[in-house]
């Protein structure tokens, strides 16, 4: 049966473009990629954003312009790339909050899992456990004892339902058996203002945010959160040796492009970004942020994606219904 005429040349014309789109694959990228980051400007994921795309853009030979639009704990930004085109040139830098929205907020915005294609993990922070200075505890041992000795008499800071940091006290309260208040703000910037001027008592901060703060006197630091030392204040003990054997939590970065973005550019894309982690001058500069590089494939980031849903689905289904809603 000969087939209607509209398909052959819609066939036809298919043909013809197949040669021109492997092309455009293989040249890729042939202008400016834009690299979106649901947080502020000058936030510890912009800043990463910013070290490792210069380098990028030196080696795919195109800029890689890191562009903000925070809100919504970074829901805003993953929606938007999750619906850009799929041909490699919008690209998001996502934190661990997306894979903890993937369960507390699993209908608002595109789904982490399905919409977006992982590239490659770009590297981990550790939070630092820091208390206002008037505070009258000297470790994570007596700062556990205050909270059971007045439940829900300390007050938290955190930028944001789902952040790192909320997810981080969350896990702190549930492992330490205690309850503390929350008080959500819009960044880190803003909760660390509130710390230091005694408004709020405790906070799990990024160790960007808070490392010179801690040199000046201004904030105390107790411990920082992941299973070893953080490199950018190594006298500090870990919350696991302090108190709570276990407890491991930290802020990670990752670069993914919509879902369907051709294999070809993911490939390629996270290639140049390996190459980058090992720059010395990257690798220097993500120190000085308290950053450890991580790196390796779209498959080893998909696999790490995973892991981390279903760690803190675990937790989300503990909490207080209290602590999953805005205040």
């Amino acid at each position: 049966m000969a087939l209607p005429r509209r398909l052959v040349l819609a066939f036809v014309l298919a043909l013809a473009l197949l040669p021109g789109m492997a092309e455009a694959q293989e040249s890729y990228p042939t202008r400016p990629v834009r690299l979106i980051v649901g947080f502020a400007a000058g936030s510890s994921g912009d800043v990463a954003a910013r070290i490792v795309s210069n380098k990028l853009g030196q080696l795919l030979g195109q800029p890689v312009i890191v562009e903000n639009r925070p809100g919504a704990s970074s829901m805003i930004a993953t929606d938007y790339v999750a619906r850009a085109s799929k041909d490699g040139y919008t690209l998001l830098l996502a934190t661990i909050a997306a894979t903890i929205n993937t369960t507390l907020m699993p209908n608002k915005g595109a789904n982490f899992q399905t919409d977006l294609a992982p590239i490659v993990l770009i590297g981990s922070i550790p939070n630092i456990l820091v208390v206002t200075p008037t505070l009258k505890v000297d470790s994570v041992q007596e700062l556990i004892a205050l909270a059971k000795a007045k439940p829900d008499d300390l007050l938290y800071g955190a930028s944001g339902i789902g952040s790192g940091p909320h997810m981080a006290t969350q896990l702190f309260e549930q492992m330490a058996g205690i309850k503390m208040r929350g008080v959500l703000y819009p960044g880190s910037a803003q909760t660390v203002t509130d710390l230091i001027a005694g408004r709020i008592q405790v906070m799990f901060a990024p160790s960007s945010t808070v490392v010179g703060l801690i040199g000046q006197g201004t904030v105390k630091p107790l411990a920082s959160t992941e299973a070893k030392r953080a490199s950018i204040a190594p006298d500090l003990p870990t919350v696991s040796e302090a108190a709570l054997p276990g407890y491991n939590t930290g802020v990670w970065f990752g670069i993914l492009a919509p879902a369907g973005t051709p294999q070809t550019v993911i490939d390629k894309v996270s290639k140049e970004s390996n190459v980058a982690l090992t720059d010395a001058d990257v690798v220097k500069q993500l120190g000085v942020q308290g950053l450890d590089p991580r790196g390796g494939s779209p498959e080893d980031f998909r696999a790490f994606i995973k892991a981390e849903t279903d760690r803190w689905e675990q937790v989300i289904k503990s909490m207080p219904a209290t602590d999953k809603e805005s205040k």
